[in-house]
């Protein structure tokens, strides 16, 4: 620790140096295409079979190609049945778009020799190649040498060749903008005479089965010629029955413009429909398939309950058929009275809003302001009319209220008012004895 204090700063340019070492031998390494394991993904590999893996070399960051972009690396080189397997070890984001109809192809991007693989990942209607999988070499095509080429070539061919192109060189020297342009001129026409060749290709083999097929069928004529005679005679006996029918024949013929035409109306239609009906069908797709496990829940159910509907509520329906026809005709006019009841009883809940109305309520914000409904009002004239009339003493709640009548006018209203005959049971009692003497 002493020596570490003593040298402090030259302590701090060593470790200082020593990360700069490591955050350079990192990016070197990173741009070397070295994995660092736990932070980078593993590549997904795939193999392909080559009749030649000459100048293939694992660990020489010779890579993979889709149309000229980089999608991977080679990642190791194997004999296998006297075939070159070589190991593609793909970046996991290109991993989806190899098909199992894929082709590769070894070409070199120097003339020395520094190899790639040039990949077509293959076709949708194809499967996805999964992890390991081994491209055949029915799918692959290795790099052609040029002396391959010349070895095929007699002496005399080779040396014309080497004449040819060594007056192209000295005709192209220094006009390669020159031939470049006109390269890029003939594109167009390659591109054609590309389609058409495989057009030609195309019709060769179709002409070839043509010709096989017409074969076929010239042999089994000869066999036939009762059945071919016969043909024949039907052929020209339905000719003589459509020349009989010309008539008709000519009188569908014009109504067939306008059938075609109303057919045309209605297939536009029933198009449209389709287009309509099809996200319609598209989302009763569950609906139909969730219908199957309903109806089996439901059958227990509907076991249960058979015996209840046929037992119980079918003869109780059957019963209440008559009343429920004789109450038509009075459902029917309560029908037509429940316009106006509705308008009745519309109008008394509205009386009966205005009696309780109470637009500030017993917690108003200001007790001046307070606006009591009738309810209230109503409330209070009956309790002013208990104080008023009320005495409270030992005759009653109510104030004493008397009376005066002569016997005679007493007697009078009893006898036009029969249910006051206690008036005359009172009289003697609340007066004098001799006052109503008979």
């Amino acid at each position: 620790m002493l020596a570490i204090r003593k040298h402090m700063r030259d302590f701090v340019a060593i470790i200082a140096l020593i990360g700069i070492a490591a955050g350079v031998s990192g990016y070197v390494l990173l741009h070397q295409r070295l994995r660092f394991p736990f932070i980078q993904p593993k590549p997904f590999e795939l193999n392909a079979e080559f009749s030649t893996a000459q100048a293939v070399i694992a660990g020489q960051g010779q890579t993979v190609r889709v149309s000229g972009v980089r999608i991977g690396d080679i990642g190791d080189v194997k004999l296998k049945d006297g075939h070159a397997v070589v190991q593609m070890q793909i970046d996991p984001e290109y991993a989806d778009m190899i098909h199992t109809d894929a082709t590769a192809l070894l070409r070199p991007k120097t003339g020395l020799k520094d190899m790639f693989v040039e990949l077509n990942p293959g076709t949708d209607s194809a499967p996805r190649a999964h992890k390991g999988w081994t491209l055949p070499i029915s799918n692959t095509e290795p790099d052609v040498n040029p002396d391959e080429i010349l070895s095929e070539l007699d002496d005399d061919t080779r040396d014309y060749l080497r004449l040819l192109i060594s007056g192209a060189g000295k005709g192209l020297q220094g006009r390669a903008p020159d031939l470049q342009d006109v390269f890029a001129r003939f594109e167009p026409t390659h591109r054609d005479l590309a389609r058409v060749n495989g057009a030609v290709a195309e019709r060769r083999q179709n002409l070839k089965h043509l010709i096989t097929s017409l074969s076929a069928l010239n042999k089994e004529l000869a066999s036939r010629d009762d059945d071919l005679a016969g043909l024949v005679d039907s052929s020209a006996a339905v000719m003589r029955a459509f020349a009989s029918e010309q008539a008709q024949v000519s009188s569908a013929v014009r109504e067939l413009p306008s059938t075609l035409g109303q057919t045309t109306d209605t297939l536009d239609r029933v198009g449209a429909m389709a287009r309509i009906l099809r996200p319609t069908a598209q989302n009763l797709r569950p609906a139909a398939r969730s219908l199957d496990p309903a109806n089996k829940s439901v059958l227990p159910l509907a076991q249960e309950t058979t015996p209840r509907l046929r037992d119980d509520i079918r003869p109780f329906v059957r019963e209440a058929r008559p009343l429920a026809r004789d109450l038509r005709p009075t459902a029917q006019r309560l029908s037509s009275a429940m316009p106006d009841l509705t308008q009745d009883v519309s109008r008394l809940n509205n009386f009966f809003n205005l009696l309780a109305y109470n637009p500030n309520g017993k917690e108003g914000p200001d007790k001046a302001d307070r606006q009591e409904g009738y309810l209230f009002w109503l409330a209070w004239v009956d309790h002013m009319a208990n104080q008023l009339f009320s005495s409270s003493d030992a005759n009653g709640t109510f104030r004493p209220v008397t009376l005066g009548a002569t016997c005679e006018t007493v007697q009078e209203i009893v006898k036009e008012e029969p249910q006051l005959e206690f008036l005359s049971m009172l009289t003697p009692i609340l007066a004098d004895s001799a006052a109503c003497a008979k």
